[in-house]
């Protein structure tokens, strides 16, 4: 609670705050989104499929639906089989944005359930994103909103600039920008996210700490492989593009 409090604050209305509030217990889950959902400063709240319970899609829809009974805020679903052991289905996608409190999901997977779920949606106050960074081009022209990314918190310019030159029909310039970030993306998670990721933003000044166990910080000869990865002689290098 202090964590997005202080992050609320500091954001100060300059963007979208998307505070997470999900666990594999509903009741605790519902509790923790009430009580996200009352910071001021938070618009709305990341609730995940329920991870190590694997519930079939009737078990989703009355978690996702005891959540959004308590919830003060809008609730996005986080769909991550690749994390969770269980995949949400589109047609569940569906049921659950008829749920006024439920306007949004971020989706793992592959590309032919992302674009079911935006045609299954598309006619609902729903927001659909990706969770993958690979796919942060085919979500915009599928009709989704863009991307939840981890590659933005270094190369967000890129990313940006990529969306604003498809949205002029640049596609020269959509198509280098993609060439380019794609094994950067790829490059992030050669080691168990999100500790690539801390690892350059602390080289840049960020301090934003080492990952908690049971991940592991990136040691000297890891980081040296990841910059090369990202096609920087040292991870301190990024700093050009990540200010640009």
């Amino acid at each position: 609670i202090t964590l997005y409090t202080r992050f609320a604050d500091m954001v100060h209305g300059r963007a979208l705050v998307i505070a997470n509030s999900g666990s594999n217990n509903t009741k605790e889950t519902a509790a923790f989104t009430h009580e996200v959902g009352g910071i001021a400063g938070i618009d709305a709240t990341l609730v995940v499929v329920p991870y190590y319970n694997k519930p079939d899609q009737n078990g989703m829809i009355a978690h996702y639906t005891a959540v959004a009974a308590a919830a003060q805020k809008p609730i996005v679903i986080y769909n991550i089989p690749g994390r969770t052991g269980v995949d949400m289905l589109p047609a569940t996608v569906a049921t659950l944005a008829q749920n006024p409190m439920i306007q949004g999901i971020k989706q793992c997977g592959s590309l032919p359930a992302l674009s079911d779920i935006i045609d299954r949606t598309k006619h609902d106050a729903f927001n659909v994103w990706t969770g993958e960074d690979a796919q942060a081009l085919n979500i915009k022209t599928l009709g989704g909103m863009g991307v939840i990314s981890v590659a933005a918190h270094l190369y967000a310019h890129s990313i940006r600039e990529m969306y604003a030159a498809l949205d002029r029909g640049d596609i020269t310039t959509v198509a280098a920008l993609q060439r380019q970030l794609l094994p950067k993306m790829a490059a992030l998670f050669h080691f168990p996210s999100p500790a690539p990721t801390k690892a350059a933003l602390n080289a840049l000044g960020f301090q934003v700490g080492s990952p908690r166990l049971p991940l592991l910080p990136l040691n000297a000869s890891q980081q040296q492989e990841l910059a090369h990865l990202l096609g920087v002689p040292e991870l301190s290098a990024i700093e050009a593009e990540v200010l640009a």
